[in-house]
C-alpha cells in the first residue's frame, strides 16, 4: 500500500498541494501533520511508522516533509527497513526504494547509520574508561553517607529491624539491604 506522508510547519499553511500530489501517486492512507520539522514530537509521523507493514511505501513530496536532517532521515530509514517498507519521494528520484537505484542510495544510507552508530558507541566508552581512570563514579549517588552507613551496621548488629533503620535515616528498607550488602562484600 501507498501511504502519503504530508507536513507543513505552521497551522496558516496548507497540506492542499501536498495531498493533491499525493493523491496523484496512489496513495491510498495519508497522515497528516501541522509541526515544525524540527520539532522532537511528530505524532502523525510516528503513528505511521507503528502501523506500516511489509511492503507498504511512504511516498512524501519531498524529504524534507519526512525528515530536516540526515540523522532523522536515517532513523526513518532504519524503522522502514526493519518493517521491509519503503519510501518514494516525489521530488528527489533518487530516494525511491520502488527502483534499484533508490534501493542502493538507502543501502548506503543504512550503511552510514551503522557505521554512525559504532562511532558513537566507540567514543562513548572510550570518555567512560578515561572518566573511570579519573575517578569519576558513575550511577546513582549513594542516599546515605560513610558515617551514617556505619551507623546503620551499627543499629542492625544492635537488633534493630531493617525497616526501623530505614524510617530511622527516611530511606528505603532497600538501601538498608545494599548498605549491608557493600559492608559483607568488603
Amino acid at each position: 500500500m501507498k501511504v502519503g506522508y504530508a507536513r507543513v510547519s505552521t497551522r496558516d499553511q496548507t497540506l492542499d498541494n501536498q495531498l493533491s500530489r499525493l493523491t496523484e501517486a496512489g496513495c491510498e492512507m495519508f497522515f497528516e501533520e501541522k509541526v515544525s520539522g524540527a520539532a522532537r514530537k511528530r505524532p502523525e509521523l510516528e503513528t505511521m511508522l507503528k502501523q506500516l507493514r511489509k511492503d507498504d511505501v511512504v511516498v512524501i513530496t519531498k524529504l524534507d516533509r519526512l525528515a530536516r536532517s540526515t540523522i532523522e532521515l536515517l532513523r526513518i530509514t532504519e524503522v522502514l527497513n526493519e518493517k521491509s517498507a519503503g519510501i518514494q519521494s516525489l521530488a528527489e528520484p533518487w530516494a525511491d526504494t520502488t527502483s534499484p537505484g533508490g534501493k542502493m542510495i538507502m543501502t548506503v544510507f543504512g550503511g552510514i547509520a551503522e557505521f554512525e552508530r559504532s562511532l558513537i558507541l566507540t567514543r562513548t566508552q572510550e570518555g567512560r574508561e578515561a572518566a573511570q581512570a579519573r575517578g569519576v563514579a558513575f550511577g546513582r549517588s549513594s542516599k546515605l553517607r560513610n558515617d551514617q552507613k556505619e551507623l546503620v551496621l551499627e543499629l542492625v548488629n544492635t537488633g534493630q529491624s531493617v525497616s526501623a533503620v530505614a524510617r530511622t535515616f527516611n530511606v528505603h528498607p532497600a538501601t538498608i539491604y545494599r548498605c549491608l550488602n557493600e559492608h559483607r562484600s568488603l
